[in-house]
């Protein structure tokens, strides 16, 4: 069926139908009657108390954007809602975080390969500093100080020689981040009617309430079966185990205290994921679970290889054989 009104397809009219959705000449989809569910208070409830920086987030370009991306992307595949956030991520993850996280590997095996320069240039250096301790009569406080400006400038030099500026490695979070937060908010919009509740929007909430699979038949009502919940939180406890247990080295105090935060992060999205319409909680398993198979993928020297990451000392033959060592044979920390 199409909609004149809207210019989309209502493609499960059939069942619509079926679940009491009342249609009239005048609005589309007028209201949802009967349902053992009833989001209404809470989408009018949320509506009103859009203000400040959350109206602004979700009224903002991005979040329209990536609204308006899920909405074709959904219109054009013919795929249930379900199969279009989990291709939607994908794609997402896929696109952009994937070359972004190779870059960051990249980056990072050149600093590392570049700091074994500098013991020799170090060595130099201080010879050429002895030398102006004699000659020009510095005391130790100005030989020092002449010192450590210079060796800042030679470690700049080989950055800009390799162009491999540190800064350029945190470009994955700088783009992660608010890619999740603007997928996660315009999911939000599509269950809320956000931020224009037209009949558009609501053909949209109709089709989230049938478009969902066995244990979410409804992407809008929570997951009562608490299965997409702790999986969420259980994936992204892999992943930081997998980060911990890869470590050559002994990690650092504030890396200890890092790793300690995020595990309680992750906990903690549990009864988030547990509160919030299936939807989105689909949207982030889907995510993470991308983000596990990424880092184990990017573990292996044949595919770092491939996506031309430099080897490193610190690289490992067998990283994996080494984590499972690390997690069996070790005493536990």
């Amino acid at each position: 069926m199409y909609c004149k009104t809207t210019g989309r397809y209502a493609l499960l009219t059939h069942e619509l139908l079926k679940s009491n959705v009342v249609f009239n000449a005048h609005r589309p989809l007028q209201r949802i009657q009967k349902r053992t569910f009833s989001l209404q208070n809470t989408i009018e409830s949320i509506a009103k108390t859009q203000t400040g920086i959350f109206k602004s987030i979700s009224e903002s370009t991005p979040v329209e954007y990536c609204q308006n991306v899920l909405v074709t992307v959904h219109d054009y595949s013919g795929l249930p809602w379900w199969a279009t956030i989990i291709c939607t991520t994908v794609l997402a993850r896929g696109f952009v975080t994937l070359p972004l996280a190779i870059y960051q590997n990249y980056i990072l095996a050149k600093l590392e390969n570049l700091k074994l320069e500098m013991p020799a240039i170090a060595n130099e250096l201080r010879k050429e500093t002895s030398m102006a301790v004699k000659l020009y009569k510095w005391d130790e406080k100005q030989a020092r100080a002449v010192f450590n400006r210079s060796i800042r400038k030679q470690w700049q030099k080989l950055i800009l020689r390799d162009n491999c500026h540190p800064f350029k490695a945190s470009l994955l979070m700088l783009f992660q981040i608010p890619t999740w937060v603007c997928l996660s908010v315009s999911l939000r919009n599509l269950v809320y009617m956000l931020p224009l509740r037209d009949s558009n929007a609501e053909i949209i909430y109709a089709e989230l309430t049938l478009g969902g699979f066995g244990f979410i038949p409804n992407l809008t009502a929570v997951d009562s079966s608490w299965i997409l919940p702790v999986s969420v939180g259980v994936i992204n406890l892999l992943i930081i185990e997998l980060q911990r247990l890869s470590r050559l080295n002994e990690p650092n105090k504030l890396q200890k205290i890092l790793t300690n935060v995020f595990r309680g992060l992750s906990v903690v999205m549990i009864p988030i994921g547990a509160s919030v319409p299936s939807c989105l909680v689909l949207y982030w398993t889907t995510s993470s679970a991308f983000g596990l198979v990424q880092n184990i993928l990017l573990m292996s020297p044949r595919v770092k290889r491939i996506c031309k990451i430099p080897k490193t000392q610190s690289e490992m033959d067998r990283p994996y054989k080494f984590v499972a060592s690390k997690l069996f044979d070790s005493p536990p920390r």
